[in-house]
């Protein structure tokens, strides 16, 4: 499961809202295109779009540690005050306190974090730990003829009502998640589908699961645990854990959700009987990313996942002597001195408002925000997820997994990496794995399936694939990539939208539309990575001379982004992943489309052939990672159901790996497994891992234990403010 915490909330750049955790991917059993899609939406965005190695399989040193450690200022509890309100930005009040629901987000994690039992959480490397606060000990006692895990909880374990923590919980939520009743409206069922039985132990305190197929991953399951209140029927299932928790068992309790105000507000639990919370109270503010460093600086939150450039403005904040211009006599310098000086002290060219006076005013607000952020400082990390270049294979060029192949050895990863992690002082280490990053078991890099940055290699490839440079290109005829079959449909702006498109790699950029039938598979999944032996090249390292084309179509491939706040960087990577491909002759449309259309209206639906968005690391790929990879198949009704893989590529024995995987119960047998299916995935390039997602945070500097947490589970109790007197220290919290 992807357990992210105060400053490490999952977001898609340039896609409105978050979404729910990758405990365990969805198994769409409910039959309804509405929900299906729900829940897609949904744990994409919670691998969150991108703000969205070269050649060769790494050592196994590379993925012995994490990339970057955590940066949460930790300290001792005996060094945290008692008391105070903890207020953290959040991207949206949640539409449901159930995190199995498909509506679920980012928010609804963290309150389930903070008050309800998880029987495992993630440690620093990535890897489930038991949790002590719940269990005594988890672990599986029988494999034949059946596998059974014996559960023995604290015997403290309480629910806020009094009630015991004990078997008819877990099985309330079992009954619920198996997918058997279709009256749940369960967002997924991954693992629980699995369960043959659950009953009660020796004593209360002991809870007897037993599987009817081996599952490896089993300490995915419940976490969060739900009550049976809430799991117990399908309308409180639904319906009664929306808005409110009434049962919970962790250190703090929902106290209430109060949608005017944007705030969810969490108060200390007091039956808890674990280590007591130091905070009295959390509240979860709803506030747009745009606006969160001017909410930090009103004291409206005292924590916030930020931006790049909001970044700057606390660095600068913490750092600056004097303005250099007072406004205080200022009354005659002129619009344009004020102007520039406004953009020397790093405020958006594109908000300044026109007129001295305006200007003064806005500049003055600036730097009362800029006094106010020197409270504050940025604590960085790498999120538990990584942006990929995913390439639609269902038909068109990149049908042929020859051009995939092509665009994946024009790619410089590494220079794609630098780009956007080295200004913010992060490693810029290329993703190799699409199971695991760096630090997990499972992590080693297999780039060297597909190959790395070799443009000669790129042109074999699609000479072999029939792209001829300088070829002959009908007129009036339509370039060869995908275009949307829903002209200036809704969010797209490339017909007279502000942001339009361009072409990368041609002069023309009149296009008609080529209609898509995104339904069809045309995948390609065979082995290999080079171009056969013998095959000739382009001359020269430079762009082809002419065109590539083919069949009388130039190749020219549709390259769909975001375009909303928070996809700058997005964009500068995919104008760097087009120039990159000019040089071997592909030719990239870039089509700016809105937010809230990217996703429903082109991933999830095919209308694209290039695009980039992120997906969260899991603690369990077996089970979070086959339905992202898993070969579509045609569903009854002639439909074809991709699950989660929206690039549409996927073979059978990628498919067979990560079943043996999950069925088996030997972690380094399993690890091993997952490595080669890593590999296959790579080979058919499909999708293409660039690099590990920055996690920044704006973070009150009295503030400790909070911050960026990179894979670790959050503690929520000991959050707080540092006691007056007390130094922070190294040491961990205890």
């Amino acid at each position: 499961m992807s357990h992210h915490g105060v400053g490490a909330e999952q977001r898609p750049e340039g896609a409105r809202g978050t979404a729910r955790p990758a405990t365990t991917a969805p198994q769409p059993n409910d039959g309804g295109t509405s929900r299906r899609y729900l829940r897609s939406l949904a744990f994409l965005a919670a691998g969150a779009l991108a703000v969205p190695l070269l050649a060769g399989c790494g050592s196994d040193d590379e993925g012995s540690k994490p990339l970057a450690g955590q940066d949460i200022v930790p300290v001792a509890r005996d060094a945290v005050a008692e008391g105070g309100t903890l207020k953290i930005a959040v991207d949206a009040v949640p539409e449901t306190l159930n995190t199995f629901q498909a509506d679920a987000d980012a928010g609804t994690t963290r309150v389930a974090q903070a008050v309800l039992p998880s029987m495992f959480t993630i440690d620093a490397t990535g890897k489930p730990v038991r949790n002590p606060d719940y269990l005594e000990s988890a672990k599986v006692i029988e494999t034949e003829p059946r596998q059974v895990v014996l559960y023995k909880l604290d015997q403290q374990a309480v629910w806020s009502d009094g009630r015991e923590i004990g078997a008819a919980d877990f099985a309330a939520q079992w009954r619920a998640l198996s997918g058997k009743d279709s009256a749940y409206w369960t967002a997924r069922n991954a693992g629980y589908d699995r369960i043959a039985q659950i009953e009660r132990g020796a004593n209360d305190l002991e809870v007897r699961v037993t599987f009817d197929r081996p599952y490896a991953d089993w300490k995915s399951l419940f976490s969060p645990l739900y009550p049976k209140d809430v799991m117990g029927t399908p309308d409180a299932f639904n319906d009664g854990a929306r808005r409110k928790l009434t049962v919970t068992a962790g250190p703090f309790r929902v106290d209430k959700v109060d949608t005017a105000k944007k705030d969810v507000v969490l108060t200390r639990n007091p039956r808890w009987w674990g280590r007591p919370a130091k905070l009295d109270e959390i509240d979860l503010h709803a506030v747009d990313r745009e606006k969160r460093a001017t909410a930090l600086a009103a004291g409206t939150v005292d924590v916030a996942d930020i931006d790049a450039a909001e970044a700057d403005r606390i660095s600068i904040a913490g750092r600056e002597k004097g303005t250099g211009l007072p406004l205080q006599g200022a009354g005659k310098t002129s619009a344009k001195k004020l102007r520039s000086w406004a953009l020397t002290l790093g405020m958006d060219e594109e908000k300044l408002p026109d007129g001295p006076k305006k200007l003064r005013r806005s500049i003055a607000k600036w730097l009362e925000q800029q006094h106010e952020l020197r409270d504050f400082e940025v604590r960085k990390s790498l999120e538990p997820a990584f942006t990929q270049l995913a390439l639609n294979g269902s038909e068109g060029p990149l049908a042929d997994d020859r051009v995939r192949r092509a665009v994946a050895r024009a790619l410089d990863r590494k220079a794609l990496a630098k780009l956007v992690l080295t200004p913010l002082g992060l490693p810029a280490v290329p993703v190799g794995s699409h199971v695991a990053l760096s630090g997990q078991p499972a992590y080693t890099d297999g780039s060297g399936a597909v190959g790395g940055l070799d443009t000669h290699e790129a042109q074999a490839l699609l000479a072999d694939a029939g792209w001829v440079a300088g070829g002959p290109v009908k007129t009036g005829g339509k370039a060869a990539g995908a275009q949307d079959e829903k002209k200036g449909a809704k969010g797209d702006e490339s017909d007279g939208g502000h942001d339009g498109q361009y072409i990368v790699g041609e002069d023309d950029k009149a296009h008609d539309k080529d209609t898509r039938d995104h339904q069809k598979d045309h995948a390609h999944g065979a082995p290999g990575a080079y171009a056969p032996k013998g095959t000739a090249a382009p001359r020269g390292a430079g762009a082809p001379a002419g065109p590539l084309a083919k069949d009388g179509k130039a190749l020219s491939l549709r390259f769909v982004l975001p375009s909303g706040p928070g996809s700058e960087t997005l964009q500068t990577v995919a104008d760097q992943i087009s120039k990159m491909l000019d040089k071997v002759g592909i030719a990239t449309e870039i089509h700016k489309v809105s937010d809230d259309s990217y996703f429903k209206d082109h991933i999830a639906s095919g209308q694209y052939d290039l695009a980039l968005y992120s997906w969260p690391s899991s603690a369990f790929p077996a089970t979070d990672a086959r339905p992202i990879y898993a070969k579509p198949v045609v569903a009854a009704d002639g439909s074809l159901n991709v699950e989660q893989n929206y690039t549409r590529v996927g073979t059978d024995q990628v498919d067979q790996l990560f079943d043996q995987a999950l069925g088996t119960l030997d972690e380094d047998e399993a690890d091993g497994l997952l490595r080669k299916a890593d590999s296959r995935i790579w080979a058919a390039a499909g999708s293409l891992p660039l690099y590990q997602r920055p996690q920044i945070v704006g973070a009150r500097k009295d503030l400790v234990n909070v911050g960026a947490f990179g894979f670790q589970t959050p503690v929520y109790q000991d959050m707080g403010f540092l006691k007056k007197g007390a130094k922070v220290s190294p040491s961990p919290s205890k």
